[in-house]
């Protein structure tokens, strides 16, 4: 068992327009698949129990690279992605946010019935991190959504979120159950969310001597600091800085996009039906997918795939969405019948990305290139909560780039 971090996480209202989910299911379920077809059904959930590839996950699929509506918005695609295909991917997603929370149960069991599960340890399982998160650690943050992920084999993981109305952040947790060997003790993969101060934390392992057992853990009053290995903080503010991602990396993948003599190689033959905007999204999709956990320190990063909903760093390009979703979908069903030719060139972005990352340097205009994918969202199909974006006026502006 290791504990990942905790980061802010602001509560934002509103809902994610239709235009969006639709976009989030179908791309959020693709790439499920890809992982499940590569990886397989454990890789997803151990994925899913990673707070900084969750972040970056929700950010590639077009929501607010920082705040807390990653988290609902990205469970509720997948659910709605994932469950039509359950036999097939051998992913099972159940509960979701408020009253669906108290569904899980009565999943469970229904889930129980088909592939022959003890139910009442998935029920117990999903009972029991919810009474750590919202008894056990009293950290200010109150339950208000409650995920529980579990496949064929019996493997599972959770996502749940609470919030602190008094400071308006959110914080989530995260859960795998091959990392527990006690629910008593430690047994989180992550907490994710902003250190408050003082904290009440009964499953530290501190705090064993208190602890006669687990249904006993919420009548203990052992005051414990929950140490917090790592710290990822989301700010308040929507716009995104140059401090906000890693440079070298952002500006490999650009370079992959658009240079004419990087995207020349040899095994980006079978992409070259996709336009410079595509592949630049469809790189960063390729490291959600292939990329090793060092590669998600930066998780706002893959907000450059698509876009944010808010306008943060730039409108969702709809258009580009709808290429991307499109050539992932055909690449993995044509790789689920030995035809992987494309697929392979999809994971090779990745690769290659990675590759010119070691000799880049990249140039001090970060800025710039925000101002120039705003300016061309026009082109792609922008959207935002706000609406459509609109042709900017001609100031004869020239496009920079990071190289």
């Amino acid at each position: 068992m290791r504990r990942s971090g905790s980061a802010d996480l602001p509560l934002h209202g509103g809902q994610v327009p239709y235009w969006l989910s639709e976009r989030m299911a179908k791309l959020g379920g693709a790439i499920v698949e890809s992982l499940v077809f590569h990886y397989g059904t454990s890789e997803v959930l151990k994925r899913l129990s990673d707070p900084f590839w969750f972040q970056a996950f929700g950010a590639v699929l077009g929501m607010d690279w920082h705040s807390s509506g990653i988290t609902t918005s990205v469970m509720g695609a997948l659910k709605k992605a994932v469950n039509p295909k359950s036999s097939e991917l051998g992913i099972y997603i159940c509960g979701g946010k408020g009253k669906h929370s108290r569904n899980t149960p009565a999943e469970l069991l229904k889930i129980s019935e088909k592939q022959g599960f003890n139910a009442e340890d998935l029920i117990r399982s999903s009972r029991l991190t919810a009474k750590i998160d919202n008894n056990a650690i009293q950290d200010g943050f109150q339950l208000y959504l409650h995920s529980f992920i579990v496949t064929k084999t019996g493997e599972w993981a959770v996502v749940q979120q609470g919030m602190n109305e008094l400071n308006k952040m959110a914080r989530r947790y995260h859960w795998h159950s091959s990392s527990i060997k006690s629910f008593e003790e430690e047994p989180h993969t992550s907490i994710f969310g902003k250190n408050q101060g003082m904290i009440l934390n009964l499953t530290d392992k501190n705090a064993a001597p208190v602890r006669n057992s687990l249904l006993e853990l919420t009548k203990e009053q052992p005051g414990i600091m929950m140490n917090e290995i790592k710290k990822l903080i989301m700010p308040l503010r929507h716009e995104l800085n140059v401090t906000d991602v890693n440079l070298k990396r952002l500006g490999s993948v650009l370079a992959l996009a658009h240079e004419t003599e990087v995207r020349n190689f040899e095994e980006l033959i079978l992409l070259k039906d996709l336009g410079p905007r595509t592949i630049q999204s469809m790189t960063l999709v390729s490291e959600i997918i292939h990329g090793t956990p060092s590669r998600f320190k930066d998780p706002a990063r893959f907000s450059f795939a698509h876009g944010g909903k808010d306008g943060h760093p730039f409108p969702v390009l709809t258009k580009i969405y709808d290429e991307t979703i499109d050539t992932l979908k055909h690449a993995v069903e044509k790789a689920r019948i030995g035809s992987n030719d494309k697929d392979q060139a999809i994971k090779k972005l990745s690769q290659l990305s990675s590759e010119i990352e070691k000799e880049f340097i990249p140039n001090d205009n970060f800025d710039k290139i925000i101002e120039d994918e705003r300016n061309n969202a026009y082109k792609y199909g922008g959207m935002t909560v706000f609406g459509k974006s609109k042709k900017p006026e001609d100031k004869g502006s020239n496009q920079l780039s990071l190289f």
